[in-house]
């Protein structure tokens, strides 16, 4: 069907999902690489609205895949699709999914388990671009502790790119309860501080355990930091003193992912 008005209640749905007022579990994909990816992970597509303009994603296939997935599939001029997409320059299809938080036990289900917790972080590409490293670097899942960004809002799905479809995550976990859980399943917490841990290079990152990460700016509060069974930090050339927490986190992933695969010694 077709939709040509902006005050159309469909319309008010998704802006409503962009804004995180929407339903419970409603989430809110902007682009064919994350729609792609949601059909892929097999993510419930309730409705995807798709701009006349957009032609190409009938050539490559999207629509007749989105109808066999069962999508109630909308045509809307550029203008409504410039009110349905929270983004500057629409790419011309959004869509609304159901969410699929996980579980604490869905995060360590695998062993030997590499959880990344974050605390505090604020900035929705942060969360994002960290759920991806994770997915590349081979973590078992991810737990964002209450005070940080919603990694099911647009923002981080896209920054994510898709990783979230395929990572247990879990979200608005209280931090103390969270560590406590990771603990009592034998899981390390290593505790990421700007000076004074243990260089990156010589932590041993091969067993069970949980990076935890906190926010932008302040860093991790000094109760975490204690609960922590090690402390890490990224030996940096001065003057740098300090990593954005994206980059932090992948580069710790990628140090876990090489111990583990055996690529490098652990001192």
């Amino acid at each position: 069907r077709r939709i040509s008005s902006r005050s159309n209640p469909l319309v008010t749905r998704f802006r409503d999902a962009a804004r995180g007022r929407g339903a419970p579990g409603v989430l809110l994909l902007d682009g064919e690489h994350l729609v792609e990816e949601a059909l892929d992970a097999a993510v419930a597509l309730d409705t995807v609205a798709i701009a006349e303009s957009a032609v190409d994603l009938h050539a490559d296939g999207l629509v007749d895949r989105l109808t066999r997935a069962g999508a109630e599939i909308v045509r809307v001029p550029t203008a409504v699709m410039a009110a349905m997409s929270p983004v500057r320059e629409p790419s011309g299809i959004v869509a609304l999914a159901a969410a699929q938080p996980a579980t604490l036990d869905e995060v360590v289900a695998a062993t030997p388990a590499l959880v990344v917790v974050l605390n505090g972080i604020q900035d929705a590409g942060n969360v994002g671009a960290i759920i991806r490293a994770a997915d590349g670097c081979g973590a078992t899942g991810v737990i964002a502790t209450e005070g940080t960004a919603d990694p099911f809002g647009w923002k981080a799905l896209r920054g994510a790119m898709g990783s979230t479809f395929r990572l247990p995550v879990a979200v608005r976990q209280p931090a103390a309860e969270a560590i406590a859980f990771l603990k009592g399943r034998h899981v390390a917490i290593v505790a990421t501080v700007p000076r004074q841990g243990t260089p990156l290079p010589d932590a041993d990152l091969r067993g069970s355990v949980a990076v935890l990460l906190g926010g932008e700016g302040a860093g991790l509060p000094d109760d975490l930091v204690a609960a922590a069974d090690e402390r890490v930090t990224i030996p940096m050339r001065p003057p740098v003193e300090s990593f954005n927490v994206a980059i932090t986190a992948a580069l710790i992933l990628y140090e876990a992912a090489k111990q583990r695969d055996g690529h490098v010694p652990v001192r």
